[in-house]
């Protein structure tokens, strides 16, 4: 990834824990649109996890995020919300461990006088996840359909 902040890079970034079935649907997302190829070669992709402060270098490297993330708003498990949020108290609501840490990020570039372009789809979950490797099927019927939107943006339409 470079380091020139004049670069158009993007980042899309999902956020989530895999060992807990749909709290990890953004990473889902993330996988789905790499195999689904045919992208710009400007945008980077990654597995944020559970979020942490690592992400801060590769966050500060785009002038663009998309951010993908599970959100226990109270939905039917696998709605989709496109958001633009400004600061953390612009987020839906979670109870998920990783969503201070991202909120806390987003306002630490806003505080460095940093102001990326940041999108965020969030996927409504049932929470509290327990141990499990697998999406619901609300959720699993969620990740193709944010990631043809995710690509949309990408590719200017």
């Amino acid at each position: 990834m470079t380091t020139d902040r004049t670069a158009k890079r993007t980042l899309v970034l999902g956020i989530g824990n895999t060992l807990l079935g749909d709290e990890g649907v953004g990473v889902a997302v993330i996988d789905h649109l790499q195999a689904m190829g045919d992208l710009p070669a400007n945008v980077d992709f990654l597995d944020g996890g559970t979020g942490s402060m690592v992400l801060l270098e590769p966050m500060r490297e785009a002038r663009r995020m998309i951010l993908v993330d599970a959100t226990a708003d109270g939905a039917p498990p696998g709605s989709i919300q496109r958001l633009v949020p400004r600061f953390s108290t612009d987020f839906p609501p979670s109870l998920t461990a990783h969503d201070i840490g991202l909120r806390d990020l987003l306002d630490t570039f806003y505080l460095l006088g940093e102001t990326p372009e940041v999108v965020l789809y969030a996927i409504s979950i049932e929470f509290p996840q327990e141990i499990n490797y697998s999406l619901s099927p609300g959720v699993a019927a969620a990740v193709p359909l944010v990631a043809e939107r995710i690509r949309q943006e990408l590719m200017g339409g």
